[in-house]
Order: structure tokens, then sequence, then C-alpha cells
């Protein structure tokens, strides 16, 4: 049985336990007798429109009992990063349970120019005025922080949108990506395992699995969906949208017919996007490599970026070379096309995480004069190939070194 291989469940309320104000058939027996053997419950809920407090009410309410302590609310979690982050103030798009459990970490939220950070969460009261007062706040510069990013929620007659939708209107109206506190972040699992012994058996239990079951994965828990059936569509081993398990409901954690199959860790976050990437390998007459400092994280590495709009990929790799070094190339010949995840996965401060499928083009210089952009890149220059500084970009080493061979089409 599921229930006995593990000492810890994270469960998922909407959808897990209750859909609106209905308890899903079974949850009282089985959250009963989890109790009973000794496991200990946590309800991790991506809602962040209630306090915690609330929540353990709401609970209450349907006959289940829980305690604050029990509770790990995206709300909580988004006032937590903020104080780990220093932010005592912020605009906030949001619920009074959400302003409440900023103002308990010692956020206080406020209107206008005081505002340290805009903070997203959702609520029936949301109006354009507050997305406009957002929308002004960020193109300030100010942080842009999102409680998560579910589109929708689940009510009893049927999706309705979630904060997601929000977020979606303030990030097209400031051009500004946020960064995402909840699930499928990994935050919110940390804060769940929080006061555990270190040899704890911990698995989430949750109904999405592009948050539940992708959020487990990235912070390195099994998961089990909630689910009529099991998915179908596996889109290989290491897909983490694939749960270790399926029930039908948390009654399914007691059945003997049922049991963990084998853990799927992911060398890699799961992409929120593929985006066709570029990188170009520039030689001079002496048979050095131009190579540029990104300013975003310090490492080394070859004139690269993505294909914009109208663009071919040849022309892409033209124009970054340009904007990164000043250097006028012309592209010689392909060197190979690269698109394995395990090393064209990038995950961005913000919290995106985009697949890239890289197109490698040796090139040679054709004029223009050396001068970092100051914007992506900090330093360029050409380096023989037995002496490339260091910290290099990982993937970059292995490009050179097929541009070097002098062949043509790789594929990875």
């Amino acid at each position: 049985m599921l229930v006995d291989q593990f000492d810890v469940f994270l469960l998922d309320l909407d959808g897990v336990v209750y859909v609106g104000d209905t308890l899903l058939s079974g949850v009282t027996e089985a959250l009963a007798s989890l109790r009973s053997r000794g496991r200990v419950v946590r309800f991790v809920t991506n809602d962040p429109r209630p306090s915690r407090k609330d929540v353990v009410h709401r609970l209450g309410r349907l006959g289940v009992r829980a305690t604050v302590e029990e509770i790990v609310s995206s709300g909580w979690a988004t006032a937590c990063w903020l104080r780990q982050q220093g932010i005592t103030r912020a605009y906030v798009v949001g619920s009074d349970g959400l302003r409440g459990e900023l103002a308990a970490q010692g956020v206080e939220s406020v209107e206008g120019s005081g505002a340290e950070a805009v903070v997203v969460g959702c609520d029936e009261t949301v109006t354009y005025r507050d997305l406009a007062q957002a929308t002004a706040l960020l193109r300030t510069g100010v942080p842009f922080v999102a409680t998560n990013v579910d589109a929708t929620f689940p009510t009893a007659s049927g999706p309705w949108p979630a904060t997601g939708a929000v977020v979606a209107a303030i990030q097209t109206a400031s051009g500004r990506r946020p960064v995402v506190v909840g699930k499928p972040g990994p935050e919110m699992f940390r804060l769940a395992q929080r006061g555990l012994p270190a040899a704890t058996r911990v698995v989430v239990v949750g109904d999405t699995p592009a948050t539940d079951v992708v959020g487990a994965h990235r912070a390195g828990l099994p998961a089990i969906l909630v689910a009529p059936a099991t998915p179908s569509g596996d889109r290989g081993h290491c897909d983490p949208t694939v749960a270790e398990a399926t029930v039908t409901g948390l009654a399914g954690l007691f059945d003997p017919a049922l049991d963990m199959g084998p853990v799927r860790p992911s060398p890699y976050p799961w992409p929120d996007e593929v985006r066709a990437g570029v990188a170009a390998v520039v030689f001079d007459e002496a048979g050095r490599v131009l190579l540029g400092r990104r300013l975003d994280n310090g490492l080394w590495g070859l004139p690269s970026g993505h294909v914009e709009v109208g663009e071919t990929a040849a022309q892409a790799a033209v124009r970054e070379v340009a904007e990164e070094t000043g250097l006028q190339v012309q592209v010689q010949r392909l060197v190979g096309v690269y698109s394995d995840p395990a090393s064209q996965v990038f995950a961005y401060p913000d919290g995106r995480v985009t697949q890239f499928v890289t197109t490698t083009f040796a090139c040679l210089p054709r004029g223009g004069q050396m001068h970092p952009d100051g914007v992506e890149t900090s330093q360029a220059g050409f380096f023989s190939p037995d002496e490339l500084p260091a910290p290099l970009l990982p993937m970059h080493p292995r490009w050179l070194t097929d541009a070097l061979s002098g062949d043509t089409g790789h594929i990875d």
C-alpha cells in the first residue's frame, strides 16, 4: 500500500480534499486513517486568497481537523519569501487574506510610490484600477512577485480564472515577468518539510500534473496524482509531469494492489517553453575564438541568443555577434543542431525555464570594432582554444570542439 511507503503526505486541497464547498468522497476516512497510523499530514495549496487561519476554518466546516501549522499556502510562502528578501512594503493585487499573511511577516501593504515590490494574488474584487496601478509601479523597476500562476481553479460549476489570469494581464501590460513563489516552484514544498527529520519519507499528492507533480519533482520528491485514470502520453523517462503513482481519490492510498513506481529524477527543471536558439563560433586569422563574458551570470561563452520573428537562424547568429561584441561576421558553415534537454534547458532568475533548440554556426569576422554592449556582455575578446577563460557556460566547450573538428551537421 502507498500509505506504508511514506511518513509525510503533502496534500493539495482543491481537487484532492474538496471542490468548492464539497468535501470529496472518502477524504474524512482517509485523513483519519493517515493520522491514526502516525503519518504527518500537511496541506499545500496554491490558493493565495485565504489566510492559513481561513483555511483551517474552512476545513473545519467540512469536518476536517487541521491546525495552522499544517497549512502551507502560496500567500504565506510569498510573505516568507518577501521577508527573506528584505522587502517590507508591497503593493498587493489580491485579497485581505493575502495582505494579512504579508503583515504577519512584517510586510506592509501600501499604495503608490512607497511600494518596494508588486505582489499579485487573486481575488474576486480585483479591479481594472488594480491592474493599472500594478503596471505603473512595475514600469519603475520594482520587483514583480506572483503567488502562483495557476490559470484556473476547480469549482462545482467548472474552472474559474485564477491568479495566472491576473498575472498574465499585468505581465502583458508591463512587459515584465514575475518571480513565481508557489507551485510548481519548490519553495512551498521546502516550507512544508521544515522541521522534519532528515530521513523522513515525504510524498506529494495532487491533482494537477503541471503544478503538483512537476513541483514535487523540482523539490526532489515523488508524487501521487489524483485522477480518474492514469494519464497517457508519457513523453520520456525523465518527464516530470508523470507521477510515480495514480489514485482516483485519497482512499487509493490504502489499496493493497497499488504500489509506488520508480521515482523519476529529472536532471533538469521542466521547461515552460521551447525556443529556437543560435550560437556563433567565430575564429580570427590566428585561429582564436571569440568569447564574451555575460553580465547576468559572469560566465564566459560564445555569442548566442534566440531567433527573432522573421529571421533565419543564420541571420540571428550574425545579429547576436554584432549586438554582443560589435563585430560583423559572415556565416561559414553549420556546426550542428543541439536539443538535448539535459544540456539545453536553462532556468532564469525570474523563474522562467526554457528549452532551446540551438543551431550553431562557424563564422568569420568581416569588420566592425570590438566593444561589449554593456547589456548582455561586460567583456569580449579572442582567445586560444588551448587557453580559454573560466568559468565557461557548460555547453559551449562542446560546440567549440565540434567546430574545431571541421565536421558539419552534428546533431544532439
